[in-house]
């Protein structure tokens, strides 16, 4: 019998801003797209993309090392190009392949053709949650303005497409009084790129749950695609929402219920130097990263007491009284709220790396927040995906990232599209 061969065509892209790698994770799932380099600036957020490189899409030692870049992105020339500054090789280059401190991301890519260009600058600075937190509503964050070494990548490689993924609260950010959906507008059209007008990209806004994912988590996917392009700005998005499930949302119970338990123990323990406050019932070895925060005897007295109350649907003031009530401290704002059975979760976010308050887990004999396995699942992270770092970083990268099946999604609207 004759071999049948896959003559689907392969698209090529580079990962700004990668994060541990949902965002890449998700189009490399498709099958059609293959990563030409990733570019991010926190060592664990590094580690876990190679490692995951290596561990699942076979890629070698080095050529993980090459591919995933730890750089600071504001020093753009040198990203580029190479030839990095004493201070950038003092910096970074013990941890990156020497090929890359030589020669940069052209060097990388040499004469492949980079189709796509994918990515999200941090998201803090245009979240309304981090405006309504800083004394001056972000406006002096240098990472209002991570957008402009976006756009000098793609003005770098021309690529035909590409992704631009950040929360909903960009459409409202004015650093420096003006929107910065105009800068950004203004920004790529004059390095030769058509994306929505900062109107139009309120139709942008893209819910994580319409994909598959056991989470509520709108973000606003901005697309460009380079003048005289082929490709139409609004067939390439018609393609993206063609890839909305027609199933119920996925809720957490469907995503995290047959996780093994995690009960108190009758009072904390130490083992080794470790407080250890809970203890896991039947862990399953094929199960990792499935430990739970220590907490104080108060705190699982309060996460016991808010879930059996339902504490979620009391009033605002109610919970910031109740918070006073058990800490004897003032608070703005609510500190408490537990994920519900048989709703989506809402937002995962990086404070997740501080407590887990917001995230206390829906069975109250449990009595603790969500473990890092837990949080990765409802980012629909594969049980297979490892997360290197310490644990608030663990839960830090998994906050901070691209849910994969909303990517993939993403990836595969595109694909429809290139393949015409």
């Amino acid at each position: 019998m004759a071999k049948i061969v896959n003559r689907q065509k392969t698209y090529t892209f580079i990962d700004l801003f990668a994060g541990c790698g949902g965002l890449s994770e998700g189009f490399i799932e498709t099958g059609r797209f293959k990563s030409l380099g990733h570019v991010e600036w926190e060592k664990p957020m590094v580690d876990t993309l190679r490692h995951r490189l290596v561990s699942k899409w076979g890629f070698s030692e080095d050529q993980a090392k090459k591919d995933v870049i730890l750089f600071d992105i504001q020093k753009t020339e040198e990203l580029i190009n190479g030839n990095w500054s004493k201070e950038s090789v003092e910096q970074y280059g013990d941890y990156n392949h020497p090929a890359i401190v030589r020669s940069g991301l052209k060097g990388l890519v040499g004469k492949k053709r980079v189709d796509l260009v994918i990515g999200g600058p941090p998201c803090q600075a245009y979240s309304i949650h981090g405006r309504a937190t800083d004394k001056n509503s972000m406006q002096d964050d240098y990472r209002n303005y991570l957008f402009e070494s976006f756009v000098k990548v793609v003005q770098a490689f021309e690529p035909e497409v590409f992704v631009f993924e950040n929360v909903a609260g960009i459409l409202s950010a004015k650093p420096g009084g003006r929107h910065v959906t105009e800068r950004i507008y203004e920004a790529f059209e004059a390095a030769g790129y058509e994306i929505r007008t900062p109107a139009g990209l309120a139709n942008s806004v893209y819910n994580a749950v319409s994909f598959g994912v056991p989470q509520n988590r709108p973000r606003v996917i901005i697309l460009g695609v380079r003048r005289g392009s082929k490709f139409s700005l609004d067939n390439l998005y018609a393609s993206i929402s063609g890839q909305k499930s027609t199933e119920q949302p996925k809720t957490v119970r469907d995503a995290i219920s047959d996780l093994p338990r995690i009960y108190p123990l009758p009072e904390p323990i130490k083992v080794g130097r470790q407080s250890v406050s809970h203890q896991v019932q039947n862990p399953n070895p094929l199960i990792t990263q499935h430990e739970p925060r220590f907490h104080a005897p108060r705190e699982v007295q309060v996460f016991r007491q808010w879930v059996t109350h339902n504490m979620n649907h009391i009033s605002q003031r109610e919970k910031i009284d109740f918070y006073r009530e058990v800490t004897g401290h003032d608070t703005l704002y609510a500190k408490y709220k537990n994920l519900e059975w048989d709703r989506p979760s809402h937002t995962i976010v990086a404070h997740l790396s501080k407590d887990g308050y917001m995230f206390i887990h829906p069975d109250a004999e449990q009595a603790r927040s969500i473990t890092v396995r837990e949080a990765a699942i409802l980012m629909s992270f594969p049980l297979d995906y490892e997360f290197l770092g310490s644990t608030p970083y663990c839960y830090k990268m998994i906050g901070n990232a691209v849910p994969v099946l909303m990517a993939k999604s993403i990836a595969e609207g595109l694909v429809k599209e290139f393949d015409k």
